[in-house]
């Protein structure tokens, strides 16, 4: 069992991220971040020498060639149980069975509406159509908003080792739709993991970033790419291992960069930090 750490927080995060705006800036101080940053039990020198490793190896995130991304494979079964789950949400359950009793709800509302127009009534039509639409209306809307908040909760959480993931320490997290079906969304960089402000969500992929001067840090500087280059920072996988989305970022003049989605990637997540 490896542990989380906050060693990382105001050498590394600092300089790679700008703040989650239109118009990105520099963080020239240590900031305060959701995501506390996966450590070995190494030493200063273990520490400089991988940081040098990521300078040298942060090109090998997927890079788009004529418009596809040559990424990493899909998780599996397999990859699963040789890689222990380092966290799994508490309210799993709950979030479970309440999608079961939302969508359970909706389709009784759906069968049982018709039986307000076959059922004889001294209500009149228009009374009638009002009922129908307010219990659908009712049940739709439910359902949609457990959706939307339960659809960013993590229930499995687990780190990618830099020995597998190109030396960048990287973050495999576990979400459910609406239907219960598994999305596994893999974040090659955990440092594009930033504070969101939507409700029901602790973390979100970066809109940009902003890399530093050489002059003030050529290590960090070097970690960008070239203008115009596109590099895939997170894939989203269904249950089959099909990838549904991603996460792009496009590097610009001086370091910075503008990310983007492709697909149906899911960018919000919601865990307990205080159990990491």
């Amino acid at each position: 069992m490896f542990q989380l750490t906050t060693s990382r927080l105001a050498s590394h995060r600092a300089h790679r991220l700008g703040l989650l705006c239109n118009s990105p800036v520099v963080c020239r101080k240590p900031a305060a971040r959701a995501l506390k940053s996966w450590s070995t039990s190494s030493g200063c020198g273990s520490q400089m020498q991988r940081q040098l490793q990521l300078t040298t190896q942060s090109r090998h995130l997927s890079t788009i060639v004529d418009g596809a991304a040559l990424s990493t494979k899909a998780p599996s079964s397999a990859d699963s149980q040789a890689q222990p789950v380092a966290y799994h949400g508490p309210l799993t359950q709950t979030f479970r069975r309440l999608k079961i009793f939302s969508l359970s709800s909706l389709g009784l509302s759906c069968i049982m509406t018709p039986f307000i127009f076959i059922v004889e009534s001294s209500l009149p039509l228009s009374a009638r159509i009002v009922l129908a639409v307010t219990a659908l209306s009712t049940s739709s809307i439910s359902t949609a908003l457990v959706g939307w908040s339960g659809a960013s909760y993590v229930v499995d959480l687990q780190r990618l080792s830099p020995t597998d993931n190109g030396g960048i320490e990287g973050i495999e997290m576990t979400t459910l739709t609406l239907t219960l079906k598994r999305l596994v969304t893999r974040v090659y960089d955990a440092d594009f993991l930033v504070d969101t402000k939507r409700p029901f969500s602790k973390w979100e992929l970066a809109q940009s970033v902003l890399l530093p001067p050489s002059k003030e840090d050529a290590l960090m500087a070097e970690k960008g790419g070239v203008p115009g280059e596109e590099e895939t920072i997170a894939e989203t996988f269904n249950a089959t291992g099909e990838i549904v989305g991603r996460w792009i970022v496009k590097w610009e003049n001086d370091g910075r960069g503008t990310c983007r989605g492709t697909g149906k990637v899911v960018r919000y997540f919601n865990v307990h930090e205080e159990l990491l």
